[in-house]
């Protein structure tokens, strides 16, 4: 069997190419199609089919480009209801690819055409392959909120993904290989693993979804403290099951002088400013308005989440090269709006004279001083309410930055307050969002939670109740 895993760090998404005799399937591809057929010439095999594990919520996907460029059939759930060209299979459904054989479980829980394929070579004592989709991560599962339909709440999910865990999963041998479509970051799950794949024994071992439990226990945790829900997830379902168009379809990125971009912010309210640089670039001189979501960081999934897809989009970039990565990171979450790119930068922008703003940047070491001259200051923490419990600085209050534009209040005008992440990453884009309603006393902590606990700074941990140094 061939088998391969591409893993796309931006959208913590991992999809699949397998072949035998000449034959391939991918399964989950994501926006950008080329390396599957190009690694598939390699390898002198042919794609014969694409799988889709579900209707995806997170990214969009390339299923539709990808049958397009090769002939191969889409296969997916009978109960995914999709509007383009497919193939529909249902439990138990098995489909030959040279000396592999594919069978499909009915796997809903996750959301209620979701399958997983157990890949099984004739004649062969090689463990089986079983491709989970969001139904089962490494650490988790995925999670039971996103149908958001009469009869598809979040229990009623969960209930199916107890039964399909429990009766289809775990029944398999032990030494069965796992491989999902997600990893750590994703928000399809709350405490997925980095790794990238596993076995159903470690699973039953390791993961916390999969201990003993009843029914009842089982629903009552996992819709317990669930995260927001993205508003781009709707948007990329809803393109997902019609099937997204071309990439090759999208508009060339106009170049935009200072004088041309400053003449646009002047004439048009409803322009979003996206500052692609660093954290520490940002705060060094950003125009005003502008989000600060990072290359360097999972770019397509938060920007996904922060902005909205109903406003023009105007790239600011660390280098003009740049500018096709970014727009096609952005395709690949659904944000095909970006209408052009401030030529040279931030430097053209302050050599032509135009007005920037700056946010302060601090060491952790700066903020525990900072702490102890100033008691009054406020410091945000922003990671999401597990990151929190499990350590944060003591005086930190917690509002996920997923969370934060409806809980503005938690954050008050003109009140001097630190914002902390994980690694500074996260905190420099809620402050970005924050300056952009009114909130302007506000520090960015470099290296974030990370950093602090590094210096064996106070911790306080949400679970023991108290504080503890480490």
């Amino acid at each position: 069997m061939f088998f391969k895993q591409f893993y796309l760090g931006c959208l913590a998404h991992a999809s699949y190419l397998i072949g035998s005799k000449g034959e391939a399937a991918v399964v989950d591809p994501q926006r950008d199609v080329a390396q599957y057929i190009e690694e598939a010439d390699k390898n002198g095999l042919k794609i014969k089919y694409i799988f889709e594990t579900h209707v995806h919520a997170d990214f969009v996907s390339g299923h539709k480009e990808l049958a397009e460029l090769t002939g191969a059939s889409i296969l997916c759930s009978d109960k995914a209801y999709a509007g383009f060209d497919h193939r529909p299979v249902v439990d138990g459904s098995v489909i030959e690819l040279g000396d592999l054989t594919i069978k499909v479980l009915a796997t809903p829980g996750h959301t209620p055409d979701s399958i997983c394929l157990l890949l099984q070579e004739k004649n062969s004592d090689e463990p089986m392959r079983l491709l989970t989709g969001d139904t089962l991560f490494i650490g988790d599962v995925g999670r039971p909120d996103l149908v958001g339909k009469p009869g598809y709440g979040p229990a009623d999910m969960a209930a199916l993904l107890y039964d399909s865990l429990h009766q289809k999963i775990l029944t398999l041998p032990e030494q069965t290989e796992v491989f999902p479509a997600h990893g750590a970051g994703s928000m399809c799950g709350k405490n997925i693993s980095s790794d990238r794949s596993s076995t159903i024994a470690d699973q039953k071992k390791f993961n916390y979804a999969l201990q003993p439990m009843t029914k009842d226990e089982f629903v009552t945790m996992l819709t317990a403290e669930l995260m927001e829900v993205p508003a781009y997830f709707s948007r990329a379902v809803a393109t997902n099951r019609a099937g997204a168009s071309s990439l090759g379809d999208m508009s060339a990125t106009a170049k935009m002088s200072p004088a041309q971009l400053k003449t646009k912010l002047d004439n048009e309210s409803d322009l979003i400013i996206l500052d692609t640089r660093t954290p520490a670039e940002f705060g060094e001189g950003h125009i005003k308005g502008a989000y600060n979501v990072g290359l360097g960081g999972q770019f397509a999934s938060w920007c996904g989440t922060v902005l909205g897809a109903e406003h023009a989009i105007i790239l600011v970039l660390t280098e003009d090269n740049q500018v096709d990565e970014a727009v096609l990171r952005l395709a690949r979450a659904g944000l095909e709006n970006v209408c052009g790119y401030l030529e040279g930068g931030m430097k053209a922008w302050q050599e032509a004279g135009q007005a920037v703003e700056t946010v302060e940047q601090i060491s952790v070491h700066e903020l525990a001083d900072l702490l102890n001259a100033e008691p009054d200051l406020k410091v945000l923490d922003v990671r999401r309410p597990a990151e929190f419990d499990s350590g944060h600085v003591p005086q930190a209050k917690n509002v996920s930055l997923t969370e934060l534009e409806r809980r503005l209040e938690a954050v008050e005008p003109g009140v001097k307050t630190a914002v902390i992440c994980a690694a500074g990453y996260r905190s420099s884009m809620a402050i970005s969002l924050l300056k952009r309603h009114s909130r302007d006393q506000l520090i960015n902590v470099i290296g974030g939670t990370q950093a602090w606990q590094k210096a064996e700074l106070p911790m306080k941990m949400e679970a023991a109740g108290k504080a503890c140094s480490k």
